[in-house]
């Protein structure tokens, strides 16, 4: 497979890596647009949200158990999570992966890091 982060996952591509465990693998973002800026996704090869399904779910269940953990060792208790899914809402790599965006107040709207609302 041809797929970026199957690749990360797999050590063929380096990352600065936050955290792992058997289901989930986190790293740093090589373009963060906030303080902390993480990617979480799992080890599984799942393409975008639409593709969770009964035979993968535990996969996203156990990115939503790791991101509080991933947020205490990165010294963050407020954090944003985003997930884009399909190319016309900004999905670069398909392969599911969320933002974990952090360490800066937030606003809401197209520009909103580091405003206030």
């Amino acid at each position: 497979m041809d797929c970026l982060f199957c690749k990360i996952i797999g050590g063929e591509i380096p990352a600065d890596k936050v955290y792992e465990d058997d289901y989930v693998f986190a790293f740093r973002d090589i373009n963060p647009i906030a303080p902390v800026h993480d990617l979480v996704i799992p080890k599984k090869h799942i393409c975008c949200a639409n593709a969770v399904n009964a035979e993968n779910s535990e996969y996203a269940a156990r990115i939503f158990e790791a991101v509080p953990k991933i947020a205490k060792a990165e010294n963050i208790e407020s954090y944003r999570i985003i997930n884009n899914c399909g190319e016309d809402a900004g999905q670069s790599v398909m392969h599911l992966h969320f933002h974990l965006l952090g360490g800066v107040k937030m606003g809401w709207g197209e520009d909103s890091l580091g405003k206030t609302e």
